[in-house]
């Protein structure tokens, strides 16, 4: 793993949280993206070499839709840019962890992305990230 790429955050209204974090960082959001396989809207903050990305559900079958009605809003989950995530997938799983998508889908921001359970992660959903076509 090569840095923190990104810090998920579960939000209920794109854009009033991006006023919000707008304000809270001192700079606009740089890009906003549906992702329609999530069935989620994001939003990006560049925050030196990390981003914070705001995730909007757009249909309550979302799985942020399911986490908003669990946790209500709030960090949601923390991505880490990898070189190679298909190595980094088998690595993790021969080290016991649990994986929640075996195959790489495609994420907000030209990314390939695969999830880990928060019971293997304590309790923390973590995300890896690998740009797409690399």
């Amino acid at each position: 793993m090569r840095k923190i790429e990104h810090i998920g955050i579960a939000v209920k209204d794109l854009e009033k949280s991006n006023s919000l974090f707008a304000k809270l960082l001192g700079k606009e959001h740089f890009k906003t993206e549906e992702v329609d396989g999530e069935k989620v809207a994001t939003s990006f903050f560049q925050v030196g070499e990390t981003k914070v990305e705001l995730l909007q559900a757009t249909d309550e079958s979302s799985p942020i839709a399911k986490y908003l009605e669990k946790k209500s809003e709030g960090v949601h989950h923390i991505a880490f840019d990898v070189e190679d995530i298909l190595a980094e997938v088998e690595r993790l799983k021969s080290e016991g962890f649990e994986i929640l998508n075996d195959t790489p889908k495609l994420g907000a921001d030209n990314k390939l992305v695969v999830f880990l359970h928060p019971r293997s992660t304590n309790g923390v959903l973590i995300e890896l990230c690998q740009e797409k076509g690399v």
